[in-house]
């Protein structure tokens, strides 16, 4: 994934977190990822997230893995 990929899933990320009215850290607990790594994620700090981190991301947001990466 290239930074252009990052920066989307980031913006998609921050935005469907928005929408559902959740911090950083209640997304975190949600999807039971470290409050770090979704802050990295959402930054565009961890280049490559994992299947595993975005999947989980995304079930706590109730949308799909392509949904955070289109």
């Amino acid at each position: 994934m290239g930074v252009k990929c990052i920066s989307i899933i980031s913006e998609n990320i921050k935005k469907a977190r928005a929408k559902l009215g959740f911090t950083q850290d209640d997304l975190a607990k949600k999807a039971d990822v470290k409050y770090t790594t979704l802050m990295k994620v959402e930054s565009g700090v961890v280049n490559k997230p994992s299947v595993q981190t975005m999947d989980k991301i995304a079930r706590a947001l109730g949308v799909s893995i392509e949904d955070l990466i289109k």
